[in-house]
């Protein structure tokens, strides 16, 4: 199966140069919709969803393959390398960020800009490094995702997207990762939050901005100060 129909990739604008929208973890491209039309007009808008998230294959979901973002990484440069993109801009958010940038790390001709939303290298902290988590929170986390997925989403999505006075935000995503399969979401969980990809950070050649939330609180400021 092309990558374009495993993806549910979907293409709009008038532009020439292209922009390639990666969404986070429990998201799908639907998550997008409120920003990519805003860029319709000046660029070739690319939008795919995740292997088990929104329209994708599900079926083609490999735990091997995507045990590392590497993995995932993988899938956007197949994506570009169907459509042809040269010279993009790749939007990448929360855990797409890095997975964006491994893509462009192994195609640099490919994305010769990054847009990194809340990136995170390692979500564990490590000597002189604050990820925001010790080893314990994360592994209670994922525990807790894989015993009860529907509680899980329904506390942590709206923690997540914070913005309390408008709690629909919150809810649409607790939705969105409820619709996720069981088990692709649990790889997906542990394959991100145990990533470590701080020595990868010097390979970017990308023209490279980093958008930082004050208020994240998976990826804090000095996530995003580190990443700079």
């Amino acid at each position: 199966m092309s990558a374009v129909l495993r993806h549910n990739v979907t293409t709009k604008g008038a532009g020439a140069r292209p922009m390639l929208f990666a969404h986070g973890f429990g998201c799908d491209q639907s998550m997008w919709r409120h920003v990519a039309p805003h860029f319709e007009d000046t660029h070739k808008v690319i939008a795919f969803d995740h292997v088990g998230a929104g329209g994708s294959d599900a079926s083609t979901y490999d735990p091997d393959k995507y045990a590392t973002l590497n993995g995932y990484a993988a899938d956007i440069v197949e994506i570009g390398e169907e459509l042809g993109v040269r010279d993009g801009i790749l939007v990448g958010h929360s855990v797409s960020a890095m997975i964006g940038a491994l893509a462009h790390v192994a195609r640099p001709e490919m994305s010769t800009t990054l847009v990194m939303v809340g990136p995170s290298p390692r979500y564990i902290d490590d000597t002189d490094y604050q990820g925001g988590f010790s080893a314990e929170d994360i592994e209670d986390l994922l525990a807790s995702l894989e015993e009860n997925p529907l509680a899980w989403s329904a506390s942590m999505a709206p923690a997540i997207v914070g913005n309390p006075d408008r709690p629909q935000h919150g809810q649409e995503l607790a939705e969105s990762i409820c619709r996720l399969d069981p088990n692709i979401a649990q790889g997906f969980a542990r394959t991100t939050f145990m990533s470590d990809n701080r020595d990868d950070l010097p390979k970017i050649t990308a023209k490279t901005l980093i958008l930082q939330w004050r208020d994240d609180i998976i990826a804090a400021e000095q996530v995003g100060d580190y990443v700079h």
